[in-house]
């Protein structure tokens, strides 16, 4: 009788199980499609995008990046669709304590392996838990990765998995103890020392099948309930939100940003033809986000990793990459029934008008709360947490399931900046300089070519075509022509490329700002309208390969002008000046006998994976000493200038650039080397800072990789230029 009723129970607990789980999906799916439609090229190649997902989940590669996590989690990972053989079999067991499978159930490969998944996975789980503990918010508070996170789901389903893994080696250790195993103890260890200590009971093996039944299906019933619980959740949603990612070849959202859409998101906007009622002119309302970042949203694990390595939340401000998904995730998943049904905040305004006793205030408020707003106004997203991100991209390296954070972070500030006029204040000079004067200081055009004056050899500079013979047109960016210390870097460049024999030309006057700064604003307008200038000068110019001094440009450049037709052959400087030192057309022989630590500009190395020809340059200079940092390649730290913050205050927490430099003075540097003038500045005030307080040496500096080089090939002597003020 025992048998009978907890097989029937079982069975309508699957049966239940299925059900409500399907109705889950059917909801998480219906809740996904509310979103816009996506940029085309996310569906295929098919058969590309299936390698990389296959790679990323079943080689675990990003989950790698920590790795004791990595393998640990794989390992639970594949215990979850390999054991379910031993779910079907408890199906059975419930009925009948000596029900076997039917042909696998005495082959010893099959013993084997169930042991070892089992094993592997319960310890697994068990270190998972332990480390979740041990680096628990409670016990290191705001540093944990775990902080933000839902915290009583990621305990719901450690003790899920730990319950079921047990559950398997009682009901095998059981039928040992039974005689009633038929694989040898060389197989299956664990088993045969469990049955050594446990009855030999019928009754007990069906109540441990029922026990391991119950709580299986009960996990999917939970799933359903809860449909934010992405750490449950993520098992099934991580390989479609990889599927669907950005790049079908497998790498990350990175580079450049998702170019603005239509309505249809089968072309990109038209300003000149856009309508703001029917365009989506960035992010306004949840639903205004594409499926895919619906999706995102739904399969955020809170493993916290973005978290960890994110410099605003580092440094005490308030965004948390994590908790921004996760607060878009509730706000999706509340609001989309209502949607679902076709309500809207002006369908209830009206009912309220003509039924004012029976309006829904909860439904309205919810309805009516704005995305980006104060905790007065309600806000999904406070606007100090939109404006703290500097777009370094450590979020989106970081994410073991592809989210793309900085997409989504700049579909918001768009609809903010450019519907909403609602930005920094500081950022309104930085956009006026770029429309009237075409750079962010508002200098004239003729300032740009200030620094040719200041060499000892000419630099041809472009008037209509480039000039005959021209290998590479140098861009040297708003920065490098108006910034006094970028300025240095600059000279370096041309000097180095001069005494290489490159020939090269500049476009003085006639080249404007990239756009960067107002893009990573929001301001796409104004991006655009400086891009399509400069596409339409480089075109007609002929230019094919352009050698850019700023990671910025550089990526714009390369990334993002082929979204506006123009296609260049982009090489950063230190790509350049690496490949000509190893050519043997630059030799350093000077040497410098100096302790060097080098800074990885966030748009040259996580953006564009360029992390080795900068260090290549200062090993091939004779007397360098170089350490790293703790946070260095693709963990590096951002200077705190990117996502247009170099234009705007930085009054909450620490500053990032003291905080980055608190970490180079730890490698006790004589010299502190980079290869982007706006961690140049950035790094260079914060310097200046601890020097005024007497917290480094007064010989400390900030200087470009291309100057160190320059100071070893030319023996130790000044650049073009800088000898006379250095006299002076």
């Amino acid at each position: 009788m025992l048998y009978i009723v907890l097989g029937i129970i079982t069975t309508l607990v699957a049966v239940v199980g299925v059900a409500v789980f399907a109705y889950g999906i059917r909801r998480m799916v219906q809740t996904v499609r509310l979103g816009r439609p996506v940029e085309s090229g996310r569906t295929g190649p098919f058969g590309r995008r299936l390698t990389t997902t296959l790679i990323e989940v079943l080689g675990h590669n990003r989950m790698l990046k920590r790795p004791w996590v990595g393998v640990a989690h794989w390992f639970v990972m594949v215990s979850f669709p390999l054991l379910v053989f031993t779910v079907a079999e408890a199906h059975g067991e419930v009925w009948d304590p000596h029900f076997h499978l039917p042909l696998i159930h005495d082959w010893t490969v099959y013993g084997l392996a169930i042991e070892l998944i089992a094993a592997l996975g319960l310890v697994s789980i068990a270190g998972l838990a332990v480390y979740r503990q041990i680096k628990s918010p409670r016990r290191i508070g705001r540093d944990s990765r775990f902080a933000n996170s839902v915290h009583w789901t990621a305990y719901y389903v450690e003790a899920y998995i730990i319950a079921l893994l047990a559950a398997i080696f009682v009901i095998r250790g059981i039928k040992v103890a039974m005689d009633d195993f038929p694989f040898p103890v060389w197989a299956t260890p664990v088993s045969h020392a469990l049955g050594a200590v446990l009855p030999a009971s019928e009754p007990a093996l069906a109540l441990v099948a029922a026990f391991k039944l119950v709580i299986s299906w009960m996990f999917f019933m939970v799933l359903a309930a809860v449909l934010t619980m992405g750490i449950g959740w993520h098992r099934f949603t991580a390989p479609f939100n990889i599927y669907f990612k950005r790049d079908p070849e497998g790498a990350p959202a990175l580079g450049a940003v998702k170019p603005m859409m239509d309505k249809t998101g089968k072309q990109p906007l038209d300003f000149e033809e856009a309508d703001p009622d029917e365009d989506p002119f960035g992010v306004g309302k949840v639903e205004d986000f594409t499926w895919k970042g619906l999706l995102d949203f739904s399969t955020c694990t809170e493993c916290g990793r973005c978290q960890s390595q994110c410099p605003a939340w580092n440094t005490g401000k308030p965004l948390s990459p994590k908790k921004l998904v996760m607060d878009l995730r509730e706000h999706a998943y509340a609001k989309a029934p209502y949607l679902m049904q076709g309500l809207t905040a002006e369908t209830l305004e009206e009912k309220a008008k003509e039924d004012a006793a029976h309006a829904d205030t909860d439904v309205l408020t919810l309805l009516q709360r704005p995305l980006v707003g104060t905790e007065e106004e309600g806000g999904v997203i406070h606007p100090d947490v939109l404006w703290s991100c500097t777009n370094c991209g450590a979020c989106v390296e970081q994410c073991p399931v592809d989210i793309e954070h900085i997409d989504h972070i700049m579909d918001m500030r768009r609809y903010q900046v450019m519907i909403e006029s609602s930005f920094p204040s500081e950022a309104n000079s930085l956009l006026k300089n770029l429309e009237n004067k075409g750079n962010p200081w508002g200098m004239a055009e003729d300032r740009r070519m200030d620094w040719i004056g200041e060499l000892d050899f000419e630099v041809p500079v472009v008037e209509d075509t480039l000039p005959e013979g021209t290998e590479y047109l140098f861009w040297v960016g708003c920065a490098g022509a108006l910034e006094d210390r970028a300025k240095k870097t600059t000279k370096a460049i041309a000097e180095l490329l001069h005494t290489a024999g490159v020939k090269f030309a500049v476009l003085g006057g006639m080249e404007a700002c990239t756009g960067d700064p107002a893009r990573r604003l929001g301001m796409e307008y104004v991006f655009q309208m400086l891009a399509q200038q400069n596409v339409e000068t480089l075109n007609e110019a002929g230019v094919t390969k352009i050698v850019a001094s700023c990671p910025h440009c550089f990526n714009t450049l390369g990334n993002e002008y082929p979204q506006l037709g123009g296609e260049y052959d982009v090489v950063h400087h230190s790509q350049l000046l690496a490949q000509l030192v190893e050519d043997g057309r630059l030799t350093p022989v000077q040497p410098i006998e100096e302790n060097i630590t080098y800074h990885d500009p966030c748009f040259l190395g996580r953006h564009n994976k360029v992390y080795t020809p900068p260090r290549d340059i200062m090993a091939q200079v004779p007397g360098i000493t170089t350490k790293e940092m703790h946070r260095h390649k693709e963990r590096g730290f951002c200077c705190g200038a990117g996502g247009a913050r170099m234009w705007m205050e930085e009054r909450i927490g620490k500053r990032i650039n003291t905080e980055r430099v608190d970490e180079a003075l730890t490698t006790d540097p004589d010299t502190v080397s980079t290869a982007c003038p706006f961690c140049q500045v950035m790094l260079g005030d914060a310097i200046n800072e601890k020097k005024s307080a007497g917290e480094a040496k007064e010989t400390l500096e900030v200087v470009d990789v291309s100057q160190l080089l320059l100071r070893s090939v030319k023996g130790g002597t000044a650049p073009a230029g800088e000898e006379e003020k250095e006299k002076a």
